[in-house]
């Protein structure tokens, strides 16, 4: 037997202005929520929501109902939910409707799709701790059982502090540089480090990357040798894995349909084909993350004492860190922390936890900026330089804004 486990990662970043120098220390609105310009948040979640997530949700729903053995997975950032609140209710009814089903299953992260672990063990638990209240407070649902950190960023110590935290699962990606000659398509363990394997130990489920993204990169290519991708040729790939593998993760955003793959691509017409494609075959079924983790015993140890991501062909966190404008930007972020959070200031913390989110790093990259890839893409910004110019500008106004809690006097 051979299970299907689908993920699809929610995010948008709240994007900030474009911040001039004589702004800092005159305004302290650093997110475009409001006005026409590109950067604009409000019109690009709109924009993506039309194209992408309500069709999308709209066909799944018609699945759900379909298939009762369909099942698909989610992670919605807590900037995204709140976007949906503000600027589009429909979206946010949408995913109300998704859940309701029983058959989806919506998993853990940072509020903010920050790269808190790497910078502040204190900041990430705060972070996944805020996550799950807003899940509560507006989907009414319970705590994930299973973690997914940002942009699949992960290692062995992460596993390590979230299994404390009390998941039972985890999200990674098979990278090929890891995995060697093993299977993305096994639950596996992380690494113990001289550990004893414990029996509710927690769980690792592998992306497997080449039919994730034939999916997510390659539907529309029309030189791709497999172009054009039906739901049949994609479900016969996927049964060829029986009898060599337990569940085949299925991992990518959630803009692959409508947004990243285009409406008149058929992108639509292949996602309604593929789970009636999938349950021909007599072996195949459908699982959330927590109950792959629950039905299959794991077949060895996954080492990844590197940090790996699912980001460009590296794997790693060069998206996101490998230049000297990232690291300032973030060191000078992460320094300011203890004296933002202490000032009790509500308005200013969740200003400076909004800095947090990867994507204001991911637009500073410049390692494919000349060839204007997929870094380009939802990037409201010129170049990489003014993205670090203007983010820079915000973090010397919020440090201008740092004024200690005042004391209460004691009688």
């Amino acid at each position: 037997m051979t299970s299907i486990c689908f993920y699809f990662q929610v995010h948008q970043p709240r994007r900030i202005k474009k911040y001039r120098y004589f702004d800092i220390g005159n305004n302290s609105s650093y997110f475009d929520d409001s006005s026409e310009s590109n950067l604009n948040n409000k019109k690009i979640l709109q924009k993506v929501a039309a194209k992408s997530y309500i069709p999308t949700n709209r066909v799944l729903l018609e699945l759900l109902r379909a298939h009762p053995e369909f099942k698909v997975s989610f992670s919605l950032s807590g900037l995204a939910i709140e976007q949906f609140e503000e600027f589009s209710p429909e979206t946010l009814e949408s995913f109300h409707d998704l859940f309701s089903t029983g058959q989806v299953e919506v998993l853990s992260e940072t509020y903010y799709h920050s790269l808190s672990f790497l910078y502040s063990g204190a900041e990430f638990k705060s972070q996944v701790d805020l996550h799950a209240k807003k899940l509560k407070k507006v989907f009414g649902l319970s705590k994930p059982k299973v973690f997914r950190n940002t942009e699949l960023i992960y290692n062995n110590d992460l596993a390590r502090e979230v299994e404390k935290m009390g998941y039972v699962g985890i999200l990674a990606e098979g990278a090929d540089h890891v995995m060697g000659w093993r299977s993305p398509n096994f639950v596996y363990l992380p690494a113990q480090a001289g550990r004893p394997i414990e029996r509710k130990q927690i769980k690792l489920l592998l992306k497997n990357y080449k039919l994730s993204d034939d999916i997510a990169f390659r539907f529309s290519e029309k030189s791709w040798k497999e172009y054009p991708l039906t739901a049949e040729k994609f479900a016969n790939w996927v049964n060829a894995i029986n009898g060599n593998g337990q569940v085949v993760n299925l991992f990518m955003d959630y803009e692959t349909f409508g947004e990243h793959q285009w409406e008149d691509t058929g992108i639509f017409d292949f996602l309604r084909a593929l789970p009636g494609e999938l349950l021909k075959h007599p072996d195949n079924d459908f699982v959330t993350p927590s109950e792959a983790v629950k039905r299959y015993a794991p077949v060895g140890e996954i080492d990844m004492p590197n940090f790996v991501s699912w980001a460009d062909v590296e794997r790693d966190l060069s998206a996101w860190l490998s230049n000297s404008m990232q690291s300032d930007a973030i060191v000078k972020l992460y320094a300011m922390k203890d004296k933002v959070l202490a000032t009790k200031n509500k308005k200013l913390a969740e200003d400076w936890r909004r800095l947090t989110t990867s994507d204001h790093f991911y637009y500073m990259c410049v390692k494919w900026f000349a060839d204007g890839d997929v870094h380009a893409y939802f990037n409201p910004y010129e170049s990489p330089y003014d993205a670090f110019r203007y983010y820079m500008n915000v973090l010397t106004d919020l440090q201008t804004r740092i004024k200690p809690a005042k004391k209460v006097r004691s009688l």
